[in-house]
């Protein structure tokens, strides 16, 4: 017999994950605030439920994967969460980005009901999400962690297991600081080239297979020079994990300036309503400064 598995959250990237366990032969039940994605997974074989404490009473092994720490502590810890029904046998495994402190919050409240907990955020976009190539970042104990590998190798492209509780969030933090800073800086070097009167294709051509090339560099700018912006993953999205990143740095005492630098320019991307973009979409703060797009010559 399958087993089974409960799955909080079916935006763009928990659809597709879910989508791939149930292709992998796990039985799902699914939930999310919004009917459409509940629907559309029903019709692939998996079963819906109607507020998160039934997900816990008809599956021992949560997933969740939603957009900040305020939603996972009503999923699990709210008037209907995880949390009523949760035994012994629980195991939430939260794929979510957010604050490590609620992450530890939420472990410690499920735990005092012997449930145990993961933090596994991921890195890869929708694209890896279809694909099932995420690179997953995960805390926590490390027989649970080997417990749940067959579910991450499904999802996933790597699993590695980075420390106790909070760690994979922390990790995430540090992803997102280097993944923002790259395309801010890739902003402002391929506005140089567009600039010069150089085809920015060219130059990526040029300098990809060298110490510059990178994953950023390979997915986001085809995109940019199409001046597509079409979210895998949103400006809002990442400002929120900038957000949680200097805040995290603020009680170690650390000052992370470009971090902060990054952030205003997310900031004033989302009130010129650019929220819901691709976050390959920050180099639009720059090319506001400058009254120059990055596009193809």
């Amino acid at each position: 017999m399958s087993e089974t598995l409960g799955f909080i959250g079916l935006g763009i990237m928990g659809k597709p994950m879910a989508k791939n366990l149930i292709n992998a032969g796990y039985n799902l039940v699914v939930h999310d605030i919004n009917p459409r994605p509940v629907e559309e997974l029903v019709r692939g074989g998996a079963e819906a439920a109607r507020s998160p404490s039934e997900v816990a009473i008809r599956a021992k092994k949560i997933i969740t994967m939603l957009p900040d720490g305020p939603e996972v502590e009503a999923v699990v810890t709210g008037e209907d969460g995880i949390i009523k029904n949760a035994t012994q046998e629980t195991i939430l495994i939260d794929m979510s980005s957010i604050s490590p402190t609620v992450t530890s919050r939420i472990a410690q409240a499920l735990g005092q009901k012997g449930a145990r907990t993961l933090d596994a955020p991921v890195s890869g976009g929708e694209p890896g999400a279809i694909k099932g190539q995420l690179a997953i970042m995960v805390g926590g104990p490390v027989d649970l962690f080997e417990e749940m590998r067959p579910v991450f190798e499904v999802l996933g492209k790597t699993a590695v297991l980075v420390g106790d509780t909070g760690a994979g969030q922390i990790t995430k933090l540090v992803n997102q600081i280097l993944v923002g800073i790259h395309i801010e800086a890739m902003g402002e070097a391929f506005l140089l080239a567009t600039k010069s009167g150089i085809e920015p294709m060219k130059v990526f051509e040029a300098i990809k297979n060298g110490l510059a090339g990178s994953n950023v560099l390979n997915a986001k700018v085809p995109l940019i020079l199409e001046r597509n912006f079409e979210p895998g993953f949103k400006i809002k999205l990442h400002q929120k994990d900038l957000k949680n990143a200097l805040e995290a740095a603020g009680k170690l005492g650390l000052d992370l300036p470009v971090t902060r630098l990054v952030q205003n320019m997310i900031t004033s991307l989302v009130q010129d309503s650019k929220g819901e973009e691709d976050h390959g979409g920050i180099v639009q703060a720059l090319e506001k400064i400058n009254g120059v797009k990055i596009k193809h010559l």
